[in-house]
């Protein structure tokens, strides 16, 4: 049997991602969809959660590209403008260095878990933005907080390395993707001896912010047996996105590709269940 979760990212952050989500909900596949606490658009999207309850919502923790939730004292997570640093890889060089307190990591992500939280959403599953939480030193910050709102699945970024997409990608992508493959492994074997739970497999790494039709039904034609989660980025408006995030993702091609006929028939015809972190069957894949 092949269950799919079909996870939309960035629900939040800005109005036409949220519409966008929403839409690829409602007359397409996607499932379920990641709430950032800190977006810009997160009011927007909690009225648009509690008017489509079949929608799965997890809790998708960010520590860059935002601003912070916390009030108090997180200031090795900031730039001097108060800011979270911009892209993972700044954070990601300061962590290694030493420079960022994970007490700080820590209160902060709890404060988005608060603020999440006192909207009444029943929390789904956590992911992070840029995967963070599968970063070496991160997933025991993560169990505690996982524990103490009582969150039971988590994302596992780790796309299989023989995998390689439909269309020639630059070396660096592949590259980037085996490091946090490889991150993701070594991550999930923590998350699960805790007790949380994950999809056996997920996709989406490789076709990040263009995940096209082809590539779409490409993931399809190989899904595995089990549960597998598929990572999108639908969007309304890919003009005024790319004004506001320097991403260069493909929006307007991915909602359009989350509708396409012709993958709602493949999902028919190959008898491929679609589910959220919720109704997924997890107990019968927490050991594997």
């Amino acid at each position: 049997m092949k269950q799919l979760i079909v996870n939309a990212d960035d629900f939040g952050l800005h109005e036409s991602i949220n519409d966008g989500i929403v839409e690829a909900h409602m007359a397409g596949c996607v499932t379920s969809a990641s709430l950032m606490a800190g977006g810009a658009a997160f009011e927007h999207a909690v009225q648009l959660a509690n008017r489509h309850d079949r929608l799965g919502i997890g809790v998708h923790l960010t520590l860059v590209g935002a601003n912070p939730v916390a009030r108090g004292d997180v200031h090795t997570l900031l730039t001097e403008a108060g800011t979270f640093f911009p892209s993972y890889g700044q954070f990601i060089k300061q962590y290694l260095l030493g420079r960022i307190a994970k007490a700080h990591i820590e209160y902060e992500l709890r404060c988005q878990m608060q603020k999440i939280v006192k909207t009444g959403i029943n929390i789904t599953h956590i992911d992070s933005h840029q995967h963070l939480h599968v970063l070496p030193g991160l997933p025991k910050v993560i169990v505690r907080l996982a524990r103490e709102f009582n969150i039971h699945k988590i994302r596992i970024p780790a796309e299989p390395i023989l995998f390689l997409g439909t269309s020639p990608l630059p070396a660096s992508r592949h590259l980037a993707r085996g490091c946090l493959t490889v991150c993701a492994l070594a991550a999930r074997r923590v998350y699960n001896r805790q007790g949380l739970a994950s999809p056996q497999y997920f996709f989406g790494m490789l076709n990040g912010g263009e995940m096209s039709q082809a590539a779409l039904l490409h993931i399809l034609d190989n899904l595995p047996p089990g549960i597998s989660e598929i990572m999108v980025h639908p969007g309304t408006n890919t003009q005024d996105l790319r004004q506001a995030f320097p991403w260069g993702y493909h929006w307007q091609e991915e909602l359009a590709s989350l509708k396409s006929g012709a993958v709602l028939e493949k999902l028919q015809k190959d008898d491929i269940a679609l589910v959220n972190f919720n109704s997924a069957g997890f107990d019968e894949c927490r050991s594997k």
